[in-house]
């Protein structure tokens, strides 16, 4: 994607994100067969529902068909939140993910090496983490500046998380809930109409039986 197309849709984009009190977090164009896919990627601190990205994808269509930013060839657009492992490079993913385990690759001047800790705290300067004990010993407090971090993510984790994290996912399990709920719905429609073509079939042959 050319910077130009990019500040475009960012410019286009960026009010309706906005407009729903959302954080537009990256704008990617990939090639997928002969179509393209524009993946639109949006956070907040309460995270997202399913039913908001549906809404702001309609309009975002919506802008997109009234400009020729994407050209003529055909693609298809994708509007998400991102993924449990994400990176962390604004400050406000840094505080969305106080409570998460990270890992953190460290530079030169923090003394290089990787750090996976657990964030405690987050300021405008820095983060205050708590590192786990090794064979036993108790998790130790540590102090990292952000310009002591090259890079970091959010570590993915299997056991029970901090209350924080909980809500984010118990958000999520939600919407999983709501899908698994409608697809049920449908499933029992499909298995109702079945049923009817079926009496109705069998009304047919007792008829020509007669």
């Amino acid at each position: 994607m050319s910077t130009t197309q990019s500040e475009r849709l960012r410019g286009l984009l960026e009010p309706l994100v906005a407009a729903r009190d959302l954080d537009l977090e990256e704008i990617e164009v990939t090639p997928a067969g002969k179509r393209r896919v524009l993946r639109i990627v949006v956070d907040s601190d309460e995270g997202v529902q399913l039913d908001e990205c549906a809404e702001l994808s309609r309009e975002a269509s919506q802008v997109l068909d009234d400009t020729d930013v994407m050209g003529g060839a055909p693609y298809t657009l994708e509007v998400t939140s991102p993924g449990a492992d994400r990176p962390l490079t604004e400050l406000r993913h840094y505080r969305r993910a106080v409570g998460r385990l990270i890992k953190a690759q460290l530079t030169d001047a923090a003394g290089s090496g990787e750090l996976v800790a657990r964030i405690t705290a987050v300021d405008d300067e820095g983060l205050d983490l708590e590192v786990p004990g090794v064979k036993g010993r108790k998790p130790t407090a540590r102090r990292v500046a952000f310009a002591e971090i090259a890079k970091a993510r959010v570590e993915l984790e299997f056991s029970r998380k901090p209350e924080k994290a909980d809500k984010r996912d118990a958000q999520q399990d939600e919407k999983i809930d709501e899908i698994d709920e409608i697809d049920e719905i449908d499933e029992i429609d499909e298995i109702d109409e079945h049923d009817e073509n079926d009496e109705n079939d069998e009304n047919d042959e007792n008829k020509e039986e007669a």
